[in-house]
């Protein structure tokens, strides 16, 4: 569920009041994680990678406040709970977007990604949900990347992670993971938190 909240009854009153109308406020952070218990957690669980690692991104968010609060057009909004966009290559050579709900259960998680993103392929429709706060996913696995900054056209404020190829080393695999928030929604020490958390939950597959 989306309600508008009073940004002076949150902590992030003083953000609010500094670059809600700022024309630039996202922020891009840049993080290489050790993924090395991500890849055999996949090949050992018949479970895809980039669905493993969204499913870790969404247990590590949940654990955030600020996560669940959104700046949109001029005001503040507080959600009960997030999801994840899938971006999916359709049949038609398109793009489709599904989100897909976080879940403390991977197998839960893992029945819904692999059901939407089947949907979405074969019909072309995009499947969202507009009342869960969304974080933005997109694997750009053609290539290892070392960080990508995401457009920002002032439409779209919700958190967006991106990410390259996996980078195989000889004791441990390695993947950059940039991440993209908006000013207003949290502040470097929260970004930094999930950042950690994020590696944490991966750590612990």
């Amino acid at each position: 569920m989306k309600q508008e909240i009073n940004p002076k009854d949150t902590n992030r009153a003083f953000a609010f009041e500094l670059w809600g109308e700022s024309p630039m406020p996202m922020v891009t952070v840049t993080k290489t994680f050790d993924v090395t218990r991500l890849r055999k957690a996949s090949r050992r669980r018949g479970m895809k990678f980039n669905m493993l690692l969204c499913w870790c991104i969404g247990k590590a968010a949940s654990k955030i406040e600020e996560f669940y609060m959104l700046p949109q057009n001029g005001k503040l909004y507080k959600y009960d709970r997030l999801a994840i966009n899938i971006i999916v290559d359709n049949v038609k050579g398109g793009l489709c977007f599904c989100d897909v709900a976080v879940s403390d259960d991977v197998e839960v998680f893992n029945a819904n990604y692999l059901h939407l993103t089947e949907t979405i392929r074969k019909n072309c429709q995009n499947i969202l949900d507009d009342g869960a706060m969304v974080i933005g996913a997109s694997a750009v696995t053609g290539t290892e990347l070392d960080s990508i900054v995401n457009q920002y056209s002032g439409t779209f404020n919700n958190p967006f992670l991106v990410w390259g190829r996996y980078r195989k080393g000889w004791l441990r695999t390695t993947l950059p993971i940039s991440f993209q928030f908006h000013h207003v929604q949290m502040d470097g020490k929260h970004a930094a938190r999930f950042l950690e958390e994020l590696q944490k939950t991966i750590n612990s597959l």
